[in-house]
C-alpha cells in the first residue's frame, strides 16, 4: 500500500491568535521531521498531519498516533512499552494541561531534538502500526 503524507496547512495572516501561530510552528516541525525520517511505505498506512489547538498531530488512516506541541513530542505506543519508557526515565507521561488526566499509552519526549533520529523513526513506525491495528479492530 502506498504511503502518502498529506498536509493540512494553515495560511498565516496578521490576525492569527497565539494558538494558531503555535499550531503552525509545530505543524511545520512535525512535517519536516516526518519528511527527514522518510518512513515511506514502511507504515502501510496513509499518514496525515493536521493542526490542533496548539500543536500538530499525525494520523494514520484517520487515527491519531503522534503529536507535537509545547509539552513535547508524544507517541501512542503499546501501553506496556509507554509505561516502561516512563518508568525508565526515557519519557514522561503525556498531559496537555496541568489539571487534566494523563493520556494512557502515550510516551512524551519533552526534548525530541535531542533524541536520535533512529529512535524517533522507530516510535513513529510503532505508533502508526498500532493505529492501523486499532482501526481494523473497530466494528
Amino acid at each position: 500500500m502506498a504511503n502518502t503524507l498529506q498536509e493540512h496547512a494553515l495560511q498565516a495572516d496578521e490576525t492569527d491568535s497565539r494558538w494558531e501561530v503555535m499550531s503552525r510552528l509545530y505543524y511545520e516541525k512535525l512535517t519536516k521531521l516526518l519528511s527527514t525520517l522518510d518512513i515511506g511505505d514502511e507504515t502501510g498506512v496513509e499518514l496525515t498531519v493536521k493542526h490542533y489547538f496548539n500543536g500538530a498531530a499525525v494520523y494514520a488512516n484517520g487515527t491519531i498516533c503522534a503529536s507535537w506541541s509545547p509539552v513535547g513530542l508524544a507517541f501512542k505506543l503499546p501501553a506496556d512499552e509507554a509505561d516502561e519508557l516512563i518508568a525508565g526515565g526515557q519519557a514522561k507521561p503525556l498531559k496537555y494541561f496541568a489539571k487534566r488526566p494523563i493520556k494512557k499509552g502515550y510516551a512524551l519526549f519533552d526534548s525530541p531534538e535531542s533524541k536520535r533520529q533512529s529512535a524517533l523513526r522507530g516510535y513513529f513506525l510503532k505508533a502508526a502500526r498500532l493505529a492501523r491495528a486499532s482501526r481494523t479492530e473497530k466494528p
